[in-house]
């Protein structure tokens, strides 16, 4: 059986082009997982392996691999940086321990890095920073330092300082060891010579290191105590305040260096080892009842107890369906039969493999700790939990993310229909943020996903991957519909045909939630004019009108209602009969409670170069877009703003229009609002038109 204390499940996450994926190929290269090192922009990276990622040079979906250093297993996920994949970040970080933040040298805390940081926050992530590309045009390491401290209101703890900044940036300066690392010019990671700091950054390493010194003995009172004596702190103490600190994320050891120009990745191997948790070193996993309540139990991470596996990514390929599962707890063997908790039915495991991007290695059994994927399981899904049949448990689902953006497809030749469903069920298996739904009326395909680049991305896919054409419509945005009036209002539903009739009364409340509540419930019936067994009845009957709002027919949102009272009868009345007077009551009642469309709002970040920062702010106001602040950077500004989805269509090319290729944005859903007036009756014009061609 493995030792748990020599595992580290890690993930590398970080904004667009920052490195994460270069950084990836330099580790499996240190390590001898592979030989040739293969680059993102020649379209060879290993974990990119995709056709789509290789032709744009971005990670779509989070590779997973394997490898080890100094005798520790380390399970790596190279999770994709664009927005529009961040679903991928979000379920990649639910299963790590911990993780690689990267920042660019030049670009510094980019929009993307924000997210990533907010998920591995929330996570509760233990992480080491890497500062890339120090050999770029405009890299300071220094400036990016306090970005990550004033951006992100995170405690860097700076382990390393470069020699050098750009085109002579040559090694890093070990502050633990006063130590520096030189690189000779061949590029060769393993070519480097370990010597005396030099002179010119005695004062500056002293300063850092003291400073570094300090932060990590406040883990340690006794040794904290000799040092205010006057003793200097040995390494072993030192590292052990450090790794203290970094799992309480109190802290994040902060190292430099270029992943492309191979400088600097042994430095972050060890902090890997050094300082980031082994399973055991996290806290257990909580476990839920079927509704999602916590029961108070946890998956111990500890290879003797009950299994415990999360089912956290599918993917398909030419083998198959493929489940990546991390164990939690208890032991996962070829031949046996685990419970899905979701589906409630048992799954024999088939074949368990240890991944290697699109290669992979057979494995018999897999243990706490792991993460492996299992071949040809049927029924499960992303945030399925597997357990021991014997000691049946769930583990707290994942939460993702509604599709704000959808688009209508149909297949090229009547042929491919069959074809293309296939295609489809499996691409929503993989990727739990898109939807798929069939207009009902028009009998059309709709795709929804979470921006433009997802959308495009998932036709790309059926047309190389599963050999479907599709004709695409335009992209459409997901409105929503509310009520900012309070109505009290009646409704009886009363039906006789002959034999046993229908009869419902409902006195009832609708009137507006505050933002982001969704649907509310509540019933103040007292007395049994409404018998509690009819209240679930008309619950139902309200919520599932609330996907067809009055206006346009998008759902509607922020709604409460109260039952008040009623009347039943003592023959006739019947959960149906309350359902349908709910149903009723809603088409009755949301008309005159003052229903207004709202409009999805993008969070939008723009970096663009200083001469065509006026341009840039005046479009994005042409756009109805909010200004929320702008930052001046050594290589250009960065503009935050809010602007609604409607108005982003075809964004990209206009800036790179403006700012002659130079810029770039990167969006991400943030709230509702209420349409402005003549958006709002275009909005409700073209439903009808809709309708009516239906």
């Amino acid at each position: 059986m493995s030792d748990l204390t020599n595992y580290r499940n890690i993930g590398i996450f970080a904004h667009v082009d920052a490195g994460k994926t270069t950084t990836t190929e330099r580790i499996l290269s240190l390590t001898g997982k592979i030989h040739k090192i293969g680059e993102v922009h020649d379209g060879e990276a290993t974990t990119d392996f995709m056709d789509q990622e290789r032709e744009r040079g971005i990670t779509i979906q989070s590779a997973a691999t394997s490898t080890t250093w100094k005798d520790h297993r380390l399970n790596i996920i190279d999770t994709p940086g664009h927005v529009d994949f961040t679903i991928e970040v979000y379920r990649s970080l639910k299963v790590l321990d911990g993780g690689i933040g990267i920042f660019c040298g030049s670009g510094g805390v980019e929009p993307q890095s924000e997210t990533n940081w907010r998920y591995a926050n929330e996570s509760k992530i233990a992480r080491i920073i890497f500062v890339n590309k120090l050999d770029r045009l405009g890299a300071d390491f220094y400036r990016v330092v306090d970005q990550i401290k004033n951006v992100l209101a995170a405690k860097p703890l700076v382990m390393t300082l470069p020699i050098g900044t750009e085109d002579d940036f040559i090694g890093v300066v070990d502050l633990m060891t006063r130590k520096a690392w030189v690189w000779d010019g061949s590029d060769d990671p393993v070519n480097y010579k370990i010597e005396d700091v030099p002179a010119d950054m005695a004062d500056k390493v002293e300063q850092f290191r003291e400073e570094m010194v300090e932060m990590a003995l406040e883990h340690d009172d006794e040794a904290m105590e000799k040092y205010l004596d006057g003793e200097q702190p040995d390494i072993d103490t030192l590292k052990s305040c450090i790794r203290k600190g970094t799992i309480d994320l109190d802290f994040f050891p902060t190292y430099c260096g270029s992943a492309f120009k191979n400088k600097g990745i042994q430095l972050i191997l060890n902090a890997v080892v050094d300082y980031l948790p082994n399973p055991t070193e996290i806290k257990p996993q909580p476990e839920v009842d079927l509704e999602g309540n916590p029961t108070g139990k946890f998956a111990e991470v500890d290879a003797s107890k009950p299994l415990r596996a999360l089912a956290f990514k599918i993917m398909d390929d030419r083998y198959g369906a493929l489940t990546f599962i991390r164990i939690y707890s208890g032991k996962l063997e070829k031949g046996t039969n685990v419970l899905n908790t979701f589906t409630g039915k048992t799954e024999r495991i088939g074949r368990i493999v240890e991944m290697h991007a699109d290669s992979r290695e057979e494995r018999d059994s897999a243990q706490a700790g792991d993460i492996v994927a299992v071949l040809g399981m049927k029924n499960v899904k992303t945030g399925h939990t597997l357990c021991d049949p014997n000691f049946p448990a769930t583990l707290e689902p994942m939460v993702f993310p509604d599709p704000v953006i959808s688009m209508a497809i149909s297949p090229k030749d009547k042929g491919g229909s069959e074809k293309m469903g296939i295609a489809l069920r499996k691409m929503i298996a993989e990727d739990p943020s898109f939807h798929v739904a069939t207009d009902e009326d028009s009998g059309e395909t709709i795709l929804k996903g979470m921006g433009e680049l997802h959308l495009d991305i998932k036709i790309d896919i059926l047309k190389r991957t599963h050999d479907v054409e599709v004709i695409a419509g335009a992209p459409q945005v997901a409105y929503r519909e509310t009520i900012t009036k309070r109505i009290e209002d009646s409704y009886t539903h009363k039906k006789q045909s002959g034999g046993a009739g229908q009869f419902g009364k409902i006195d009832y409340v609708l009137e507006p939630a505050e933002a982001g509540t969704g649907y509310q419930f509540e019933s103040k019936v007292t007395g049994g004019n409404v018998p509690r067994e009819f209240w679930p009845a008309v619950e139902k009957g309200f919520r599932a009108m609330m996907d067809i709002g009055v206006l346009a027919g998008y759902p509607c949102l922020d709604v409460k209602v109260t039952l008040l009272d009623g009347a039943y009868h003592a023959v006739d009345s019947s959960a149906i009969a309350f359902e349908l007077a709910a149903k009723a009551g809603y088409r009755q009642s949301v008309p005159k409670a003052a229903p207004q469309i709202l409009e999805p709002i993008m969070k939008v970040d723009v970096f663009t170069p200083e001469d065509h920062v006026g341009d840039v702010i005046g479009d994005l106001n042409r756009r109805r877009g909010m200004i929320k602040s702008q930052d001046a950077g050594a290589t250009g500004t960065r503009v935050k703003a809010d602007v609604p989805l409607s108005e982003m269509f075809g964004y990209i090319g206009d800036l790179r229009t403006m700012t002659s290729g130079r810029g770039q944005f990167s969006m991400e859903f943030s709230h509702y609002l209420p349409c402005p007036k003549n958006v709002a009756e275009d909005v409700i014009k073209e439903a009808k038109e809709r309708a009516a061609a239906k």
